[in-house]
């Protein structure tokens, strides 16, 4: 890896954890595109689980007790049975289509975020397992979770009190079974310090941040630099081609 590379790597953990810690919102939007475009889409996705993993766990360790079990084994069970088909997409194909095939799911999971606010869009008894299926499907594949499982919140009007423990024990539920069907990316020491480091950083900077940021900016951030990686990695891998 590369001066630059690390570099980019370190900014893409501290911003992605920054805004997650600040708006509830963005690791694995803002953090997985970048990682995906450093040590590319299959190492670069499975670095995004274990971080968005281990991000999940520092959140839950604060807030389980407001947490809906039920919902996160309603969310969760579609998705484990989802992810062994994100991973055969993974493995099947070459790095060219699958560059753009997790570029555009990051960007389909912007436009999630940007249309699902105040919408239903996941109404019915059924929406936990199209969004949970989703969910796995999307994590395995592109490391990006997340939005599915707030569409379905934003659905089922949950309280930020209860939506932040609910989808974080999800999300670990989620992220734990891509790296268990994966394997851990195969990234050298000095990756892994990095983004440890960069990861405490960020959620120390959005702690203070996220004081004076108001929602409506954050989000701004959050979908402006999801875009520019999701585009980045289109683009990426069109050149592959």
């Amino acid at each position: 890896m590369s001066g630059l590379e690390t570099v980019l790597l370190g900014a893409a953990v501290l911003l992605g954890a920054g805004t997650q810690r600040a708006t509830g919102l963005g690791f694995a939007l803002v953090a997985a595109p970048f990682l995906v475009l450093v040590s590319g889409p299959t190492d670069g996705v499975s670095l995004s689980n274990a971080l968005s993993g281990a991000l999940c766990a520092m959140v839950l360790a604060r807030t389980w007790r407001q947490a809906r079990w039920r919902e996160v084994a309603l969310l969760a069970v579609p998705a484990l049975l989802a992810v062994p088909l994100g991973v055969l997409v993974v493995r099947s194909l070459p790095e060219g289509p699958l560059l753009i095939a997790v570029g555009g799911l990051s960007l389909v999971a912007v436009l999630v975020v940007v249309v699902g606010r105040g919408r239903q869009l996941l109404p019915g008894r059924g929406s936990a397992l199209v969004a949970g299926a989703l969910s796995g499907f999307m994590n395995a594949t592109a490391g990006v979770g997340g939005p599915m499982v707030t569409a379905y919140a934003v659905s089922r009007r949950w309280p930020l009190p209860v939506f932040i423990p609910t989808a974080q024990a999800t999300l670990l539920v989620v992220n734990a079974a891509s790296l268990t069907a994966k394997g851990l990316p195969s990234v050298g020491p000095l990756a892994w310090v990095v983004s440890g480091v960069a990861l405490v950083a960020g959620l120390a900077a959005g702690e203070v941040v996220g004081r004076r940021l108001p929602p409506r900016r954050g989000l701004q951030v959050v979908i402006a630099v999801a875009l520019a990686g999701g585009s980045a990695a289109v683009v990426r891998g069109l050149l592959e081609l």
